[in-house]
């Protein structure tokens, strides 16, 4: 298990964007917190350090809070192989899916646990009686325990799910549950993701940060270069680029992208569809290709991932990836050139976020064609954007998009007319895309910005501490 650090970030950039009075509401929900844990720390306990959305929360939550005056801090459970096939086929039953069809049973859970007992040891000397530990996802959910024995209050949260409960949520959740039960309370970003078995749930939304490098304003031109410098557009002068960031030092981008096309970077002058995801099959890459390629609109389509080095977590990642190359490769060569595959480098995660940004307000839709989704981060960042967007019908991405107002919701993910005929009407009435777009904002702005979460957590911290004591 290792610390990561967190930034150091001034409050007054986000008064700028939430206005005055949410940032004094802001300031008293942590100097609440910061009396009520008198001098306590607020832990959190995840499997990676970069790529995903957990690890995003983090980085943006963690420096916010700390801004406030609480003390947060971050450790990540470092795994082997073995372990993180385990944590992954978890991962993959609790979004209701078989995930690479290994079992989940005795010697699983024995490995797991032993496993888990060195980071046990290692939580054991940080954590002191009366802090917060809040536990992500089922990879570290088995030190649930042993923070409780350090007198710690104990929060799982949950940021992944099923709508429809099946035989793999059921044989995930019982090879968790018994660990999850010794929390305090559990956290989900969705209430459709509650099972059960959860111990006294908790909604709680996740947010974006509208002040960092994947969500701060970039001009027109600066788009172009971003993406030029990338290798993602055609650019008369690629080379590095930086980019002011509204909190932090300017973020230089000059690492290309690992791009798969055929032919030279597509012009900045034509249409672009757009999916930035991990390369997972739960988030359906090669079937937004199909879709794609299905709708007949004109442009270009790029599909956005993680270099496959720079997620620790990840280890199907460079199988999905390749699934979605050999796809690309059996498509006629005029297909070949409308279609990009693109590796985003990780080594700097604040260049990432900016080629990221960069192509999400590039894009002329941008798509989220999960199978299975907890909350859908990369859609909130695009709506955030203003940008039309077409998501599936599947966990928070229900709460974040109000059909036809927010953006365009896929009743069947796998329905590739639907899912065409959609692109169709995006990309070809855009009066009633920019529409869709202003109102995506509007919903981001009142409710997915991190304000909002920092305080619904302050008052489950609040709850949690007077509870205790009483």
């Amino acid at each position: 298990m290792r610390e990561i650090p967190f930034a150091e970030v001034p409050l007054e950039p986000y008064g700028d964007v939430l206005g005055e009075r949410r940032l004094a509401e802001l300031r008293r929900g942590g100097e609440r917190v910061r009396e009520l844990l008198g001098g306590r720390t607020v832990w959190n306990v995840n499997s990676t350090a970069a790529g995903g959305g957990v690890a995003e929360l983090l980085h943006v939550l963690g420096p916010l809070a700390r801004a406030t005056g609480v003390d947060v801090r971050w450790l990540v459970l470092d795994g082997d192989a073995d372990f993180q096939a385990i944590a992954k086929r978890l991962v993959s039953r609790l979004y209701g899916v078989a995930g690479d069809g290994g079992p989940l049973g005795v010697d699983e859970a024995r490995r797991y646990r032993r496993h888990l007992a060195g980071a046990a040891g290692e939580l054991a000397a940080l954590v002191r009686p009366g802090d917060v530990v809040v536990v992500h996802d089922p990879q570290p959910a088995g030190l649930i325990g042993a923070a409780r024995r350090c007198g710690a209050r104990v929060v799982w949260r949950c940021h992944i799910g099923s709508d429809r409960p099946n035989e793999h949520t059921r044989d995930g959740g019982r090879f968790v549950a018994e660990h999850v039960a010794a929390a305090d309370a559990g956290v989900f970003s969705t209430p459709g993701h509650i099972p059960g078995w959860a111990p006294r749930p908790v909604v709680v939304p996740p947010s974006i940060d509208p002040c960092g490098p994947k969500n701060m304003p970039l001009t027109p031109a600066q788009v172009r270069d971003v993406l030029g410098a990338a290798g993602i557009l055609a650019h008369e002068r690629p080379a590095p680029v930086e980019t002011p960031v509204p909190v932090g030092a300017p973020v230089r981008v000059s690492r290309p992208a690992v791009v798969l096309r055929e032919g030279p970077p597509p012009p900045a002058d034509l249409p672009m569809v757009v999916q930035v995801s991990r390369w997972d099959r739960l988030k359906d890459m090669a079937g937004v290709l199909e879709c794609f390629l299905a709708s007949g609109v004109d442009g270009y389509l790029t599909l956005a991932g993680a270099d496959l080095a720079g997620v620790a977590d990840d280890p199907g990642a460079a199988r999905v990836y390749e699934e979605c190359r050999r796809v690309w490769e059996a498509l006629p060569a005029a297909h070949r050139r409308r279609c990009q595959l693109a590796c985003l480098p990780m080594d700097d995660l604040r260049e990432n976020a900016v080629v990221v940004n960069a192509l999400q307000r590039h894009a002329s839709v941008v798509v989220q064609k999960s199978l299975a989704e907890g909350f859908g981060l990369t859609a909130t960042e695009a709506m955030w954007k203003a940008r039309p967007l077409l998501a599936s019908a599947v966990g928070g991405l229900r709460d974040q998009v109000v059909h036809g107002r927010s953006g365009l919701l896929l009743d069947d993910p796998r329905d590739v007319a639907a899912a065409a005929a959609h692109l169709r009407r995006l990309c070809g009435d855009r009066p009633f895309a920019r529409r869709l777009g202003q109102g995506a904002r509007r919903r981001v702005r009142e409710r997915y910005l991190p304000d909002g979460q920092l305080l619904r957590w302050s008052r489950l911290i609040e709850h949690l501490t007077t509870e205790r004591a009483a």
